[in-house]
């Protein structure tokens, strides 16, 4: 069956790399994204509009035109997103506020932006792109960890709440994959955004490659959607394997305050 799909930050990365599939299978795509004109690497088949996930008459003039133009929507896929990284004592609250209003009231506001005609309908289905560290929460990441959990909650949330009306509800959860993610990186802890980016570039697998597994997912309606074996290694780990977890987390703290110059044998037991 062909779908109508909404994909946000469909220019670039994972976003780009699954508006390619939905369309290679047949589907009505609008990929959105920041760039006023239409970016080349838009794949052909798609529609495209500008829409900044922060801004609700942006919002408001996509949900107009897939109403006006497909009579509906079948899929979002909340995906647009930037990446963040610092201490809590480094990091300053503007690069907070910043990553909020993107990673987590973004999609806040997509979800809030469709969810009426998804109601209508008595179909559809949200997938929202957190990360692994929504589920798993190293240290040095606080505020982008923060928003990503936001929105493994929101999901689950909206899981429950949508149900009733036929909506399905699905979180991404990937690791770190080769993407262009890394050039958003912005802020003061310029420590943390390195270690960020030789995680992001030097990753074994790409933006295609998870977006075959997200779309198997989306597929099969999974509320979870994991991408990886680290990253299921990590999630049930944390679930059935809490101490090991827990002492995981603290070595890695440890370490971060090694490499800023403080002692850490005190930090924790």
């Amino acid at each position: 069956m062909t779908r109508r799909a909404l994909v946000t930050g469909g220019a670039s990365g994972l976003g780009r790399a699954l508006v390619e599939l939905l369309v290679a299978r047949g589907d009505r795509v609008l990929a959105v994204d920041l760039a006023e004109e239409r970016p080349s690497s838009v794949p052909a088949g798609a529609e495209y509009r500008r829409l900044d996930v922060r801004s609700q008459q942006d919002w408001d003039a996509a949900l107009a035109w897939v109403r006006e133009e497909w009579s509906g929507l079948d899929l979002l896929v909340n995906n647009a997103g930037i990446a963040t990284g610092g201490r809590i004592d480094v990091e300053a609250m503007a690069d907070w506020e910043r990553v909020v209003s993107i990673n987590l009231l973004g999609v806040a506001r997509g979800c809030h932006t469709v969810t009426p005609l998804f109601k209508e309908q008595r179909a559809g289905h949200i997938v929202n792109v957190a990360s692994l560290a929504g589920l798993v929460h190293g240290p040095g990441m606080s505020s982008y960890n923060a928003t990503k959990a936001g929105v493994v909650a929101l999901s689950e949330t909206l899981g429950f709440e949508l149900g009733p009306w036929g909506v399905d509800v699905s979180v991404v959860c990937p690791a770190f994959f080769r993407t262009n993610l890394h050039e958003s990186f912005a802020g003061k802890d310029t420590a943390m955004q390195e270690a960020g980016i030789r995680l992001i570039t030097k990753a074994s697998v790409d933006a295609s490659d998870i977006a075959r597994i997200v779309l198997d997912g989306i597929e099969k309606r999974k509320p979870i959607i994991l991408t990886d074996r680290m990253g299921k290694q990590a999630y049930y780990g944390k679930r059935f394997l809490r101490p090991l977890y827990d002492r995981m987390m603290v070595g890695q703290a440890k370490r971060l305050a090694r490499k800023a110059g403080a002692d850490p044998q005190e930090y924790l037991p």
